[in-house]
């Protein structure tokens, strides 16, 4: 392998790309000194959402968690309830089921998606018919089997909730993400499909849990003229500012995609010969918005490696590798990644919490397995073709090397 130099700019995981609409609609709001939780940036957002997605109501908040947390509320969970969730995803996705008091129950992961499992959400609601709520992730822009899913919600009368965060503008059969579940949300984090530099928004089809979400999201201030409270409220509403960037994103929804299935496309072609896989999907039913492209290295193929509960280390050989020894190599040459979304039911918070598999795989984690073999590769709209091939000259060379680390 020809030598090379460490990229003098960072190549990042994901991170915003701007185009200048986002500047005039923040300056608008700045010069019209709507600066606050109320103007036109967040109107037209909540109008563009639902125009993208398909939803009946949005309401715009200050983050995708706040989404989710309100979803949970909605969805009557109280203190001790059982939860079903996405087992390999963000804690963000799981965290709004602790602030109402609930219990995660967590539903292990299949291959052909890296998402829930449905065969072992059905073993789930055997175990647990009482379950009234399952919240899903859309792991980085690949739908699930949503299909499966709401049909066996529907039949146990439970409430979904998607999770859509990483994958606004991905659809199933057609038909968009986050507009599957009864509630839903979406992320504009500083390193989603399009941003706000942060902010999220709630969706649903139902007009009155619309307005309660919008309600609760602004303090819980009833219709008088004085400060009145009836209810808990929260300060979930998004501002105008951050309204704006959103706003000047959205038009550009369909180029960012393009963008990172390009991106997904050239890895998935240059290291077809390496024993490795991309993050997988079914092309007749899933349309991704490819978020982020990932790899998981053939069993066979990995190297030892060794995880604690916050270092990692191995043992390389020739023709084998592992995600610690390819995400060491590309910071060498100052170039991000990271490690697939470690399980929640390996997550030291949640190591008392339940984890269901379907069996079908024996007695195996299937999120561990993937955990273990997994990793998350630059996927920077801004990286270059010429930037992704050094990148992935770099990703061949860990399993050309043999020594110990």
């Amino acid at each position: 392998m020809k030598r090379i130099e460490p990229f003098e700019n960072r190549i990042w995981l994901s991170s915003p790309t701007m185009h200048g609409e986002e500047l005039e609609y923040m300056t608008e709001a700045y010069e019209s000194n709507w600066m606050s939780t109320v103007g036109a940036n967040i109107d037209e957002v909540e109008r563009l959402t639902c125009e993208t997605t398909g939803n009946r109501y949005a309401v715009a908040l200050s983050s995708g968690t706040a989404a989710l947390h309100m979803a949970v509320k909605l969805a009557g969970i109280k203190p001790g309830d059982r939860v079903f969730c996405s087992d390999m995803t963000f804690s963000a996705t799981v965290n709004p089921v602790l602030y109402e008091g609930g219990v995660p129950v967590f539903i292990d992961t299949e291959y052909d998606t890296w998402n829930m499992d449905p065969q072992a959400l059905e073993k789930a609601f055997e175990k647990y018919p009482e379950v009234k709520a399952v919240i899903l992730a859309h792991l980085y822009g690949v739908p699930a089997r949503i299909d499966e899913i709401m049909k066996i919600c529907d039949s146990r009368g439970a409430v979904l909730i998607e999770d859509a965060a990483e994958s606004l503008g991905a659809a199933f059969m057609g038909r968009q993400t986050g507009t599957f579940g009864r509630y839903n949300a979406i992320s504009f984090n500083g390193n989603k499909i399009i941003t706000g530099s942060s902010g999220g928004m709630f969706l649903t089809d139902d007009e009155e849990a619309a307005a309660r979400v919008k309600k609760w999201s602004t303090q819980s201030r009833e219709a008088a003229p004085w400060y009145q409270h009836e209810e808990i409220g929260y300060n979930y509403r998004m501002s105008n500012v951050v309204a704006g960037v959103v706003r000047g994103q959205y038009p550009h929804l369909a180029e960012h995609i393009s963008q990172k299935k390009a991106i997904y496309e050239r890895y998935k072609e240059g290291l077809r010969d390496l024993p490795l896989k991309m993050n997988p999907f079914n092309g007749k039913e899933a349309q991704p918005n490819y978020w982020l492209s990932c790899l998981l290295i053939d069993e066979t193929a990995m190297c030892t490696q060794t995880r604690t509960a916050e270092s990692a280390s191995y043992i390389s050989g020739a023709g084998k590798s592992c995600p610690t020894q390819i995400m060491e190599t590309l910071a060498e040459y100052n170039v991000e990644s990271r490690p697939i979304w470690k399980p929640m039911h390996m997550q030291p918070i949640f190591r008392s919490n339940e984890l269901i598999n379907s069996g079908i795989y024996g007695s195996r984690d299937s999120g561990a397995d993937i955990f273990n073999r997994g990793l998350c590769l630059p996927s920077d709209n801004k990286m270059t073709a010429e930037q992704q091939e050094i990148i992935m000259d770099l990703i061949r060379s860990c399993f050309e090397q043999a020594e110990m680390i």
